[in-house]
């Protein structure tokens, strides 16, 4: 009888939530929403930000191409492998405190940015940024999950997940603003104005929500799991600049599965005392929800290395002009985000999510029938505006069915997996996408290549933009070697999309036999209703396991 007791005040706690006892007003609501969200576009933003100022650090801190991608990936490596640590501290400690001090380490590591005098505190800098950042992101989703009655979730879940689609764009945007018309350094004043805004509402507004756990901290799930997300994600980072059959690719990848089956082992044997309960991925939403996401956000990540140089050096843009086309895409994406919980509400969750997959899958078939180098933009844009509202809708309804999962006390986890999903598929699409785009360039352009110039034709091989550039000093061969670059470059485009065709369609496949079920919405006048969807979400009782210690 006693082993029941702290699954049934969870459960009434739970089921005030969901009667609107103790939960914070409409206004206080929507401010609390509005510095999550804020706190996120400063992380986020921060992700891509610098991407569009490799020249600049390079001429800035007189260093190599290597030590400037390592500024760039630092900051997303530390990020991706301290989520779920810090995600879990975040529910036991309390909510509130980690994002405020999560808002404090990512500011001050801001302004240490702003003021590098080297690549080398730069590099401590982006690496105290990616610690404040993990404090930050998992913290932010929970705050949503925590705090909003049953019936208002799914629409905050909307926006936040907008803003960490379309927010990455944002950043782009104005990072490539920002570095045209002032410098570098400005990139890293953004952020600090939107922490601070974020940490004077967050101070005033977010309640603070912690867990009550009667099991130790689990440090060898935490540790293993850091290893294993360290080494997953070099290998993806830096697989294709290194060479994949490169030692320390190699080892990388060697390390990163062995701690990764050392993780799963160990949390299957804490049971309810583990970091992350690996059993739970045996239900269609944690599992479809997870999946989902990290096949969208791998080929949004992909599709913007392959817009790029598109952009640039076939259609001879520049990098905020670059930007500024992605904006529709951007947008609608932040818009089917909104409106996805309310279509998930007429048709349920699955078939959201499914209509999602299928048109972000037409968007790709679109970019690969309609491309070409004479057409320019107008030839990519429906594709775009497709792939822009299906991985809005695919969006929203994956990440509420990976945070209602878990229960409400674990729910700095749950966004916490949500985010390393999101990380992992991220640097999955890039290594990939653009590894095919690659190949597929580089076997189209060798027969075109007949009569070029030997130097200029060997450059010419190593990317489209290189191409570009020697084609100065080809002398009357410029003009065809622009066109062969350019044209090899649309025909890896269109391998990598179809590949791209590929992936949706399985995971349009998969959704669609075991995707989340389309559950009837929740009245917000039924208590029982109620009452039946909270408990689902409290912690199940405490079995007796000799393996939990």
């Amino acid at each position: 009888m006693s082993t029941n007791q702290p699954a049934r005040a969870a459960v009434a706690e739970a089921s005030d939530t969901a009667h609107g006892e103790g939960v914070p007003d409409a206004r206080q609501l929507r401010t609390i929403l509005i510095a999550v969200c804020v706190a996120l576009m400063a992380v986020i933003a921060s992700v891509s930000g610098l991407n569009v100022a490799q020249p600049d650090l390079a001429i800035a801190f007189d260093a190599s191409q290597s030590t400037i991608l390592w500024i760039i990936n630092i900051y997303t490596l530390t990020l991706a492998a301290l989520l779920l640590p810090l995600g879990a501290i975040g529910d036991r400690l309390g909510r509130k405190p980690m994002l405020i001090t999560g808002l404090a380490v990512f500011g001050v590591a801001s302004a240490i940015a702003v003021l590098a005098p080297s690549a080398e505190v730069m590099l401590a800098a982006r690496l105290l940024s990616g610690v404040g950042a993990a404090m930050i992101m998992p913290i932010t989703l929970a705050v949503i999950t925590s705090t909003f009655p049953q019936e208002e979730r799914g629409r905050a879940i909307g926006v936040w997940t907008g803003v960490a689609g379309g927010g990455g764009i944002l950043g782009m945007f104005l990072s490539a603003a920002l570095v045209d018309v002032a410098s570098w350094r400005y990139l890293f004043v953004l952020p600090i104005v939107l922490v601070v805004v974020a940490l004077g509402m967050a101070l005033r507004s977010v309640p603070n929500s912690r867990e009550h756990s009667g099991h130790p901290f689990d440090t060898v799930g935490a540790l293993t799991s850091v290893v294993a997300v360290v080494g997953l994600i070099f290998v993806l980072q830096e697989g294709p600049e290194r060479g994949w059959s490169a030692p320390a690719t190699l080892v990388s990848l060697a390390v990163g599965l062995i701690a990764t089956v050392c993780f799963v082992a160990w949390e299957l044997r804490r049971r309810d005392a583990a970091l992350l309960d690996v059993r739970l991925f045996s239900e269609r939403g944690l599992a479809g929800g997870s999946i989902t996401l990290l096949t969208v956000f791998g080929v949004q990540a992909g599709i913007f290395v392959v817009l790029f140089p598109f952009f640039q050096a076939v259609l001879g843009w520049s990098g905020l002009l670059s930007t500024l086309a992605l904006m529709p895409m951007a947008v609608l994406m932040m818009m089917a985000s909104g409106l996805a919980p309310k279509l998930a509400v007429r048709i349920g969750p699955r078939s959201t999510m499914a209509t999602g997959i299928l048109l972000a899958g037409i968007g790709l078939a679109l970019m690969a029938v309609i491309v070409s180098v004479d057409g320019g933009y107008l030839s990519i844009l429906p594709g775009m505006l497709a792939m822009g509202i299906g991985m809005g809708l695919s969006m929203t309804p994956s990440t509420e069915a990976i945070t209602s999962s878990l229960p409400r006390e674990r729910q700095g986890v749950a966004s916490a997996l949500n985010d390393v999903t999101r990380e992992f598929g991220t640097a999955l699409g890039v290594a990939l996408l653009g590894a095919l785009l690659s190949a597929g360039y580089r076997g189209a352009i060798g027969d075109r290549l007949d009569g070029i110039p030997h130097g200029a034709a060997d450059a010419a091989r190593e990317g489209v933009a290189n191409a570009v550039e020697a084609a100065n000093g080809a002398g009357s061969h410029r003009q065809a070697l622009v066109h062969a670059a350019r044209q090899s470059f649309v025909d890896g485009w269109q391998q990598a999309m179809w590949a791209g065709v590929a992936v949706m369609g399985a995971l349009l496949l998969y959704i669609l036999a075991r995707g989340p079920k389309n559950t009837s919405p929740v009245p917000a006048d039924d208590p029982e209703a109620a009452e039946t969807v909270v408990s689902r979400r409290a912690p199940r009782p405490q079995r007796p396991s000799g393996g939990a210690g």
